[in-house]
């Protein structure tokens, strides 16, 4: 029930928001199962409303001392009340005149008021939005890095494949100092992130710092239009590590509308060059669509299997994921899926499904911990906000966020490793001295998840078919 001043607030003011297009139901996004998404905007509608009300009432400093007991009791009241009021000073009295439109008082605040809640929420205008509706399409302009903060720094988790990032030579775990000339010291990753987007053919000058070699450098970074291949390193793993069990090898970048398709297509040549089990390299993917995951489980899990579930406050936002009914899953061939601190989100969604659900084991590290549900709700004139609404729980109800998903079986690359590993990524743009660092070096969480597959093929092969005890060989 609305609180009394809004009911007030409604009765006197109602006609000059219709005309002005704030009531009448224009902000309800009427799409099919976005309720939550609905009650998030009417409460938005609610908060403008009100803070309109309020800044009349002390513009125009008429009406308040006659407003009934029962709205100066609302909780609501005061805070409203001395927002209307600094927004009124402000206004009137700031030194820039030019700095003081509506649009970017109130725009920063809700910059404000969302950084506050968790480093996820966001306030976006339409450029930004823009740009997040082009992420997940797998198109944008930039410089393909992925970031984080850690420890009061801007980290790189990730670079994308093929970026110009990556071709600079950034790897993950490099810190960003600084992006155009200015300090990240007080950025947030989406500060750092809309600097370093940008027209396609412009160059942004970066400040990068190594930890492991404490080195400290400047490189300048051409922006492109970046389309993502999320499917990467399709290969029969080699016969020194792999013995003679033919074992696949898949590296998923991130997870988009490309992601299931290109999947499909890479599991269909393994399976034609004989592949008796498979390893799912998920290091190092910061994550993304969430129905991508979904369409990537199923491609593994019987259909209708749970994948992920959300709970939230409102009853709307409890909701169960699973495989598609008419899912075709594939051969139940044995699986070892690659996880470390750079698994995020999306990543860890279907990692922890596949681990619940004992189609796979998990090797290597716990992963990163981003578990909760950003909706991206859109408002007027082409803004919107990314506000997290839920919490993500494996079919096993582990909660993802804030401790992630541990591995099966851990295994612990140094920090040294984990750069070689970066760097066999990108061998093709080595130098001579970075190839000569890579010569003979093994990877030592991959070949732990060869050897485990390499048992459960061996098992499969003495006690039945694939089908049969391809999966049970990885549950004991």
């Amino acid at each position: 029930m609305a609180p009394p001043f809004y009911r007030l607030l409604i009765r006197r003011f109602q006609p000059l928001w219709r005309c002005r297009g704030l009531v009448g139901g224009e902000t309800r996004d009427q799409t099919p199962g976005n309720e939550s998404r609905r009650i998030a905007l009417e409460n938005g509608a609610f908060l403008s409303r009100g803070l309109l009300f309020a800044a009349y009432v002390f513009g125009s400093g008429a009406l308040w001392a006659a407003e009934p007991e029962a709205v100066k009791e609302s909780p609501a009241y005061t805070p409203l009340g001395m927002f209307a009021k600094a927004l009124q000073l402000i206004r009137q009295d700031y030194v820039d005149e030019s700095k003081v439109s509506y649009a970017s008082l109130v725009g920063s605040a809700l910059k404000g008021m969302l950084s506050s809640l968790d480093p996820h929420c966001q306030f976006l205008e339409p450029k930004d939005y823009k740009a997040v509706q082009d992420d997940t399409q797998s198109r944008f302009s930039g410089v393909g890095l992925v970031l984080t903060q850690k420890d009061g720094r801007l980290a790189v988790v990730t670079v994308m494949e093929g970026s110009p990032g990556l071709r600079a030579g950034i790897l993950p775990g490099d810190q960003l100092f600084k992006v155009g000339g200015q300090l990240t010291e007080k950025m947030t990753v989406n500060d750092a992130a809309a600097l370093l987007r940008g027209e396609a053919g412009q160059p942004v000058k970066l400040v990068i710092y190594r930890p492991s070699t404490k080195e400290t450098r400047e490189v300048e970074v051409q922006r492109e239009s970046i389309k993502v291949t999320t499917v990467r390193d399709v290969k029969m793993i080699s016969g020194e590590v792999a013995g003679e069990a033919k074992i696949g090898y898949v590296r998923l970048t991130q997870f988009n509308t490309t992601t299931a398709a290109e999947l499909s297509s890479a599991l269909e040549d393994l399976e034609k060059r004989g592949m008796q089990a498979l390893v799912l390299d998920l290091r190092g993917n910061p994550g993304g669509l969430l129905e991508a995951a979904i369409e990537v489980a199923a491609q593994f899990l019987p259909a209708g299997s749970q994948v992920v579930s959300t709970e939230g406050r409102v009853a709307s936002q409890a909701r169960v994921y699973r495989t598609p009914e008419n899912a075709q899953p594939r051969p139940a061939y044995p699986m070892a899926v690659l996880v470390n601190g750079g698994s995020a989100s999306a990543a860890e969604i279907l990692a922890g499904a596949l681990k619940d659900l004992r189609r796979a084991v998990l090797v290597g590290e716990t992963t990163f911990g981003k578990g909760s549900v950003q909706s991206v709700i859109p408002l007027q004139d082409g803004a919107a906000i990314r506000l997290t609404t839920a919490k993500y729980y494996t079919p096993g109800k582990q909660v993802i966020h804030e401790h992630g998903v541990a591995p099966t079986i851990r295994a612990v690359l140094p920090q040294d490793q984990e750069r070689l590993v970066a760097l066999q990524r990108r061998e093709e743009l080595l130098d001579e001295r970075e190839k000569a660092e890579i010569a003979g070096f093994r990877d030592a969480q991959l070949e732990r998840a060869a050897d485990t597959l390499k048992a459960v093929v061996l098992y499969t092969a003495k006690n039945g078919t694939q089908e049969q005890s391809g999966a049970a060989g990885l549950r004991k």
